[in-house]
């Protein structure tokens, strides 16, 4: 689809949104929101007809692009049949959804309970982990993003959590692996992830094994960095978990459905939780829809004992006819395949090369379509090019950097230190260089701050 200017609309959008829409995560006064126009594809763009290519993937959840056709279809083709039904029925979308869902989660995660979104998936998740156990407390890394509802955002690890971080959720945090900034005055990969397991069994044993319910870890780690874990990092959760009770749950919300070159990052540590919770790419965002996969022996505690918890759309029919249509189309289509042959042979390399020739990067990480590039002052200190959980005049590097990348057509997902590279998994070769591109040209931007 070409762009049509259109600047009258756009302006009546833009007054709109700023007299009446209230923002998330923002200070009203001090953004200026982007009017979109539309979107196809790994593109969007604004009402002057600037096209952007969209390295961010919406929020890292359109994982077949903007406007897919065949999903589009699907939910006009549910809109006409049904649009909406209570969740205590048998309805054809939901039940062909839970299945091609169960079909793609390891191990014996073979019932789905359907939410709106991840940051629920998430509260659920950990009321049933709660309820099997009959344990209070949960352990979750820093580093981490799990949702902005109470219990989830108390489980986040990030700055997000602070404003709504009373001490009194249950919430217990720990240090994960990441070796670039390690906690634990690691040199290898291995020593790592030993004194990272040591750190989070000690952790335990001070809380008390027996007042742990779960330990929730992002697969890989989202906004936080896309910090991939060594290797024998999660099996050893999983042992530990083993050991003492507590359930293993995975957050595969942002990872899960292709991101990483497999439907689920699990696949790539050959691991298999309790419970794993999933949304954005389940549907390509097109509608709202999360969900918890659910393993026997959790399934089987409420097998006579009512689960307490729901949610008036749960597996809403639109929502679940377009995961219906976009797990179809990522089968047929090979985006899982793309995600996986693109991630190792064209933006891995590139951005590897990138980092031999700015002195701003400090370290690539990253799989399939799931990058990041952590920005510095100096390669040699690690300095980050910005203080953490930086704001205003000390966020200036980052936001010139940002502001380079998107003056040349490319809109980039920059959190704090890091920009991340997460477009379509179904993204051409073609559309992935011209981003790497521009991605480089900006980098001399960040250059310039280090020293």
């Amino acid at each position: 689809m070409t762009p049509q200017p259109s600047p009258e609309v756009g302006a009546a959008v833009k007054a709109a949104d700023r007299a009446h829409v209230f923002h998330s995560w923002s200070a009203q006064e001090l953004i200026d929101p982007l009017a979109v126009a539309g979107a196809e594809g790994s593109y969007f763009w604004d009402y002057d007809g600037t096209r952007y290519l969209d390295f961010t993937s919406g929020l890292v959840y359109t994982n077949i692009g903007y406007q897919h056709p065949k999903v589009v279809a699907a939910i006009q083709e549910q809109a006409a049949t049904m649009t909406t039904f209570a969740p205590a029925f048998a309805i054809e979308a939901r039940s062909e959804a839970a299945r091609l869902i169960a079909e793609r989660t390891p191990g014996d995660l073979d019932k789905i309970f359907f939410t709106n979104a991840g940051a629920d998936a998430v509260e659920h998740a950990v009321r049933m982990a709660r309820l099997h156990t009959g344990r209070p407390k949960v352990l979750s890394a820093y580093r981490s993003y799990h949702g902005g509802t109470q219990q989830a955002v108390n489980l986040t690890g990030d700055p997000r959590r602070w404003a709504s971080d009373n001490a009194a959720a249950g919430v217990v945090h720990f240090w994960a692996p990441f070796l670039y900034r390690s906690r634990f005055y690691a040199e290898t990969e291995e020593q790592e992830c030993a004194r990272a397991l040591e750190h989070l069994e000690t952790t335990i044993a001070f809380e008390g094994p027996g007042t742990v319910a779960a330990i929730l870890l992002e697969t890989i780690p989202g906004t936080a960095g896309i910090m991939v874990p060594p290797p024998g990092y999660l099996a050893g959760v999983r042992e530990i978990c083993d050991k003492y009770g507590i359930v293993f749950v995975l957050d595969e919300v942002m990872a899960g459905f292709g991101r990483t070159g497999e439907w689920f990052a699990a696949d790539l540590f050959d691991v298999v939780p309790d419970l794993m919770t999933f949304a954005k790419g389940v549907n390509s965002g097109y509608v709202p829809l999360g969900g918890v996969a659910i393993s026997g022996a959790i399934a089987e505690t409420f097998a006579k004992r009512p689960y307490p918890g729901g949610l008036t759309y749960s597996g809403h029919p639109l929502a679940c006819a377009a995961a219906v249509a976009t797990i179809n189309v990522m089968a047929e289509e090979g985006v899982v395949e793309n995600a996986a042959r693109l991630g190792a042979d064209v933006v891995g390399p590139a951005l590897r090369e990138l980092a031999e020739r700015h002195p701003s990067v400090g370290e690539v990480r990253g799989v399939g379509m799931f990058w990041a590039l952590e920005l510095v002052r100096n390669q040699e200190t690690r300095e980050p090019l910005v203080p953490y959980n930086a704001a205003g005049e000390a966020n200036a590097p980052m936001a010139a950097f940002g502001s380079a990348v998107k003056a040349q057509g490319v809109w980039p997902f920059i959190n704090m230190n890091r920009t991340h590279v997460v477009p379509a998994c179904n993204v051409s070769e073609a559309e992935l260089k011209e981003g790497l591109a521009v991605l480089d040209a900006a980098l001399s931007v960040a250059d310039e701050f280090t020293r």
